[in-house]
């Protein structure tokens, strides 16, 4: 089954992206050779409207191939022969019906699952947060300069920005009244019990354990809940992460115990002291809470938003280096990825399932959008700049000489998914 759900979500999202260029292709008159899903040996096609649809021995990409697309050619309803604008709408299609197919899917998810609103559920006394005057319950609108719409804005920029002693401009509101203040970041040591959990209503899952870890020392598994800390019950992931807000690690050791299927255990585990850094001493909402139609529209539109801006953070920290190899998932990767969430799902039902599903294809549709974006020779993005320069000059650049630009950097796009996939069979390896 894991296989055949990759197979779904890599099969929907590149077929919303050729379909969007074969679409805007056949509205500007231009004739569409062969649309295929799929890479390498014809496995089977057809022909309807004048095209070859056809599958593809390998369940990675596909193509919407035209007349005249890299090169010359005397055919009057070539690609080559129409008008900069029409050429520049059909390269451009592809990313925006992924965009589309990401807003589609967001409609699902929201309409069953929710929105995750960025309120703030503790606050750590004497921390910076509280001594700001936020408070529990607040909803945090600003943070850093930075709008914050979702609770996952508010992780996002906590992620790819360190925080330092400056200190922060926070924007929220209390009972529908807006507040301005500023939180002045204490440095503080940072100790780590090292495993990872879903902040969600559910029961506190351990997901995975970190080697090396505090955890790992002890019998704790993953797929153990954790149902009390020093003494406290936690009942949910939020609960647990408001717990861990408003108890932070010193160091002391931990009394855990732990419900693994009809059994309890109880553990000792004394953290591990990471590094020193600085806190806010602040706990927010990763939770969601589900809404009304208008905002489950509203909520659609930024949840598209939320992962087309996540991608080309993610993009600026690949490139000023803040990410490594090992960050940065390929085909294989996100074919475990589904796999995994699959069975994390599965025993909550089929709409658990399709929902994770969903939430996967949203990430996948979104992130493709954007990469085919990018100013490469032979993704939409480098091709659009061609037609840029065109429009720009008044004049087409030889189509022939283009069509070997986008040869070379397909030749490249190979060479690097190669080394992508070798990466992820290595990594899956252990090695």
């Amino acid at each position: 089954m894991n296989i055949i759900w990759a197979l779904i979500v890599f099969s929907l999202v590149v077929i919303i992206h050729e379909f969007g260029h074969f679409l805007l292709a056949r509205r500007g008159g231009i004739k569409v050779l062969e649309f295929s899903l799929g890479m390498g040996p014809r496995l089977f096609s057809f022909p309807a409207m004048g095209t070859k649809f056809s599958l593809k021995l390998l369940p990675l990409g596909g193509s919407c191939l035209m007349e005249g697309e890299d090169g010359n050619s005397a055919d009057p309803d070539a690609f080559s022969n129409k008008s900069v604008w029409t050429r520049m709408a059909v390269v451009v299609a592809g990313p925006f019906f992924n965009f589309i197919l990401a807003f589609i899917l967001s409609l699902f998810v929201i309409g069953f699952a929710g929105v995750d609103f960025p309120t703030v559920t503790s606050v750590t006394t004497g921390y910076p947060a509280a001594e700001a005057g936020i408070m529990s319950g607040d909803r945090i609108t600003s943070f850093a300069g930075r709008k914050i719409f979702i609770g996952r804005d508010l992780s996002n920029y906590l992620s790819f920005h360190q925080i330092t002693d400056k200190a922060i401009p926070v924007t929220y509101v209390r009972d529908g009244v807006k507040y301005e203040t500023e939180i002045l970041p204490k440095q503080i040591e940072i100790y780590q019990v090292g495993f990872s959990y879903m902040q969600t209503e559910q029961a506190a899952e351990i997901v995975s354990i970190a080697e090396g870890g505090a955890l790992a020392e002890t019998e704790a598994a993953v797929g153990d809940q954790i149902i009390e800390i020093n003494g406290v019950d936690i009942t949910t992931g939020t609960g647990l992460a408001a717990y861990l807000q408003e108890h932070p690690l010193d160091g002391s050791a931990l009394e855990m115990t732990l419900k693994r299927g009809e059994e309890t255990i109880s553990i000792t585990l004394n953290p591990k002291y990471i590094a020193t850094s600085y806190n806010i001493g602040m706990g927010y909402n990763l939770a969601r809470t589900r809404v009304g139609i208008l905002q489950t529209v509203l909520y659609s539109l930024n949840e598209t938003r939320y992962w087309i801006t996540s991608t080309i953070e993610s993009l600026k920290q690949i490139i000023l280096g803040k990410v490594s190899a090992d960050d940065i998932a390929g085909p294989v990767g996100i074919v475990q990825m589904i796999g995994q969430t699959y069975e994390q799902s599965r025993t909550e039902g089929l709409l658990m399932v399709l929902l994770n599903m969903a939430n996967i294809s949203i990430l996948i549709s979104a992130n493709l959008g954007v990469m085919n974006l990018l100013p490469i020779p032979a993704l939409d993005g480098g091709r659009l700049i061609f037609l840029i320069i065109e429009a720009i000059r008044g004049k087409q650049i030889d189509p022939d000489k283009e069509g070997m630009v986008h040869l070379i950097g397909f030749a490249l796009l190979m060479v690097l998914m190669v080394f992508i996939f070798y990466h992820d069979i290595m990594r899956i390896l252990g090695r």
